[in-house]
Order: structure tokens, then sequence, then C-alpha cells
């Protein structure tokens, strides 16, 4: 069994900050991309920001300069630090990565998500 757990999430004035972390456990062999997305209310789900094992990175245009992803391969995690933070930020943040058990199944497994609400 393959869990992704978040952490992190909260309330945040505008142009604050939030680092949210993500840990894989299980009986994993090895990990690829991970990535997070978000969610806000009657939008639908997009992504945000993914790493590959190599450590190369992928962003939306609209978090470019004030987002960072990286990840500790040893340690199975992935973190989104998040600088400058606007009301559009709000939504609900995924977690998400791409997996292979000592099964050799190979599949994406999602968090339970961490709400991040941008507010005054």
């Amino acid at each position: 069994q393959v869990q992704l757990v978040e952490s992190g999430g909260g309330l945040v004035q505008p142009g604050g900050s939030l680092r949210l972390s993500c840990a894989a456990s299980g009986r994993i062999f090895s990990i690829n991309d991970m990535g997070w997305y978000r969610q806000a209310p009657g939008k639908e789900r997009e992504l945000v920001a993914v790493i590959t094992s190599a450590g190369s990175t992928n962003y939306a245009d609209s978090v470019k300069g004030h987002f960072t992803i990286s990840r500790d391969n040893v340690k199975k995690t992935v973190t989104l630090q998040m600088n400058s933070l606007k009301p559009e930020d709000t939504a609900v943040y995924y977690c998400n990565a791409d997996i292979t058990t000592f099964s050799r199944l190979r599949k994406y497994y999602w968090g339970q998500g961490t709400q991040v609400t941008v507010s005054s």
C-alpha cells in the first residue's frame, strides 16, 4: 500500500509564505515525477509544479518566480515553497507522484489534499 501524506496548508495574508510538504510511504521501489496540483472552488484541478527524479522542474506560468518545488529522493518527500501569495492562489493543493511498487506496478498516486487560503 502506498500513501502520500501532505502537510503545511493554512491561512495566510496576501504577500505571505507557506511551505507544503508531502511524504510518500509504503512498498515503493522507485518514484519518478513528483508534483503539486491545485483545485479552486468551481475550477478544474490544475498543475502547479512538477519535478523529475533528476531534479528538473516545470511550473505553471501563474506561479513562476514565486513558487519553488524541491524533493528529497532519500526521504521520498516533495516540498512546495510558496512566496508572495495572492488571493488567487487559494485552493486545495494535492501532492501527486508517479510510483513503481515492489510488485512492479506503476501508477500515479494522490495525496488527500491540503487547504491553502490567502486572505486578509
